[in-house]
């Protein structure tokens, strides 16, 4: 973690000029991009990098002896080493490569489920993105596994009390979100782990947003798996990431059945790969990795305590100057929370202000966000939601707000 004299350092400017889509016009306005949560834009770090690969080095990994496919599969590798680092994973082996979170939450899903039994428990939170809630609805649905869900407090944080009480004898999973892509709320994902493990569960943390946001320790968390997706890390989409202890990943079933997966194939008989290759069968997102790879270096020249304080820094102007309007609900205010805007607005529907917003320029999500069973929870049928990332500015908050209040105004 970076002293405070480098928080003042982060130039959100520089980092900017580095997205060329992030100088067009939209309606005549400059972009002001801030659905990032949904995806991030891409760096021309990344956007060089798939080139260079495509023009120059493209081969398929591993099985070829020639000099392209040498320089494919070390560049693919190299990849597996950044996000290892990237999540202080103890080695590359327990890095698996999938086509995104969702996949990589539905390989343990699937791995899991072989071993469940009726009445086995799993624990998921009221804030859970629907990949991580899906998945294990597809046990209950057929082996017979009983969802639990662990509440939230009215201004989005996790209820760790009701947490804890959920926890018994028949809890074979705790799968909880790093960081809520509607509220911003972090969780304590060392605790929940430390609480979960003395229960014997497993535990999976969804890490697609708080990879981006909550500088992510695996070790220090302690978790058997971790999720992240490589395109709202401003790598490509098609790519993402579970990390599994090697204890975790070993007790796993493969997940699919093809090339790479395998050690021998016999007529009588197939014996599987070690992990992380027992669950990466046929060609891989050979571009995708070393896409993200290149993401991944390239967000490590960023001291990401100064990143975070900018983003943050962002996100209370805007709340700052969104004070006094009684028309506007914000949706999640626990301490500590993420870079994260969502709200609603009275007499307008979510999708209307976006849609307006979209007049001046301003990217903006609406709807449930891919989580129902929260939005029942705080009783609304869709918000709004503005995301931030390290290359928004002042000047986009400021228009952000500016838009915003012009499509209350509409609806008055």
């Amino acid at each position: 973690m970076a002293d405070g004299s480098l928080v003042t350092r982060f130039d959100p400017y520089a980092a900017r000029a580095q997205f060329p889509i992030l100088s067009r016009q939209v309606n005549g306005k400059p972009l002001v991009y801030l659905d990032n949560a949904a995806s991030a834009q891409k760096p021309r770090a990344v956007i060089d990098a798939l080139v260079a690969t495509m023009e120059g080095g493209y081969a398929n990994v591993h099985r070829g002896l020639h000099t392209l496919s040498n320089e494919a599969t070390e560049a693919y590798e190299a990849a597996r080493e950044i996000v290892a680092r990237f999540l202080n994973a103890p080695s590359p082996e327990t890095i698996v490569w999938t086509k995104g979170g969702t996949e990589a939450i539905n390989l343990v899903a699937n791995g899991v489920g072989l071993s469940i039994e009726p009445g086995d428990e799993i624990i998921v939170t009221e804030m859970e993105h629907h990949s991580n809630i899906v998945p294990w609805h597809l046990l209950r649905e057929r082996r017979g596994a009983v969802l639990k869900w662990a509440p939230i407090r009215d201004d989005g944080s996790l209820d760790m009390e009701a947490f804890a009480a959920l926890l018994g004898p028949k809890t074979k999973l705790v799968a909880v979100t790093h960081m809520s892509n509607v509220l911003g709320t972090i969780n304590p994902v060392a605790e929940i782990t430390r609480l979960a493990h003395a229960a014997g569960a497993r535990v999976l943390i969804d890490g697609c947003q708080g990879a981006v946001h909550a500088a992510p320790d695996v070790q220090a968390i302690g978790c058997d798996y971790y999720v992240l997706t490589g395109h709202k890390l401003f790598g490509p989409t098609g790519i993402g990431v579970l990390y599994g202890t090697a204890e975790a990943l070993e007790a796993l079933p493969p997940y699919q059945g093809g090339g790479e997966m395998i050690e021998t194939v016999e007529k009588e008989r197939v014996t599987y790969a070690r992990p992380p290759h027992r669950f990466e069968a046929g060609t891989p997102p050979i571009l995708e990795a070393i896409g993200l790879g290149a993401a991944l270096e390239w967000l490590s020249q960023y001291d990401l305590a100064a990143v975070q304080a900018h983003e943050q820094s962002l996100y209370r102007h805007a709340v700052d100057r969104l004070q006094g309007h009684d028309w506007l609900h914000i949706l999640g205010e626990a301490e500590g929370k993420g870079a994260l805007l969502t709200f609603a607005v009275e007499g307008a529907h979510a999708h209307d202000v976006a849609q307006i917003m979209d007049r001046y320029g301003v990217a903006v999500r609406a709807g449930l966000h891919c989580a129902e069973p929260l939005a029942k929870r705080l009783g609304v049928t869709s918000s709004t939601r503005a995301s931030f990332a390290l290359y928004n500015t002042m000047e986009d908050t400021d228009a952000f707000v500016d838009a915003l209040i012009k499509a209350r105004n509409f609806f008055v």
